[in-house]
């Protein structure tokens, strides 16, 4: 008798833990899966600056970059939202080291120069910030619960120059100038960007030049037309 009672004793606990894992249960929460997700993305991007189309004598010199920050609105377009357009917002800042020298005349006029080799210069720049708009064609192997994928993205990048700055120092000048009409303020470049996870490869390629066809170097035109290349990280 006294086993029985202990085996009904075991079986009701048993059977009353069940019942109570049950409710558990159906109290949960569900797992949900997100099906319809977008990659929306803050991002931020390190380049190295270079440019081609250069004037005879030109070089760059030190290090020539720049950093771009903003956020882009993934818009899917397949079933799978493995393929999207992505069009953001966001604003960056580059930096040219050379031997372009940029400076005025009495009359307000621009003037377009290269420094002779060897020359005593303590620092001679042209810096540029700008509003940028990316417009990207995006594919990817992400899916609704897998957040670290590749990726491949590519497009266009539309920016305006807000403000630039050419800067030259040496021991016994110093000229800042920032009224420069021929720079080409409005910009359009290609981008390309792959990787995978937050870590991926960029390269973006201008495609106009940095001054019109009135920035001259005595009858030569100034041109330049930057290519950059760098890392950039999304994050979200």
């Amino acid at each position: 008798m006294r086993f029985i009672s202990l085996l009904i004793l075991f079986l009701s606990g048993t059977f009353t833990s069940m019942a109570q894992d049950k409710k558990q249960n159906e109290n949960a929460i569900p797992n949900t899966v997100d099906s319809l997700y977008r990659e929306d993305q803050f991002y931020i991007g390190l380049s190295f600056n270079l440019v081609t189309s250069q004037p005879d004598s030109f070089s760059q010199n030190g290090f020539s970059g720049g950093l771009h920050a903003g956020f882009i609105r993934d818009m899917p377009i397949n079933k799978r939202r493995n393929v999207a357009i992505g069009v953001g917002l966001g604003i960056a800042t580059n930096t040219y080291n050379s031997n372009l020298f940029i400076g005025e005349t009495t009359t307000g006029e621009s003037v377009f120069s290269i420094l002779e080799a060897g020359a005593n210069v303590d620092r001679n720049t042209f810096s540029t910030n700008l509003i940028e708009m990316p417009i990207q064609l995006r594919w990817r192997t992400s899916t609704p619960t897998d957040y670290s994928f590749w990726r491949i993205y590519t497009g266009l990048k539309l920016s305006y120059i807000y403000h630039y700055k050419a800067k030259f120092k040496s021991d016994s000048d110093s000229v800042t100038q920032t009224d420069i009409p021929e720079l080409n303020r409005f910009r359009y470049a290609a981008t390309l960007t792959l990787g995978n996870g937050s870590f991926n490869a960029f390269v973006q390629y201008d495609l106009q030049t940095l001054f019109n066809k009135d920035a001259l170097i005595d009858t030569q035109r100034v041109n330049l037309q930057p290519i950059k290349f760098g890392i950039e990280f999304y994050i979200l």
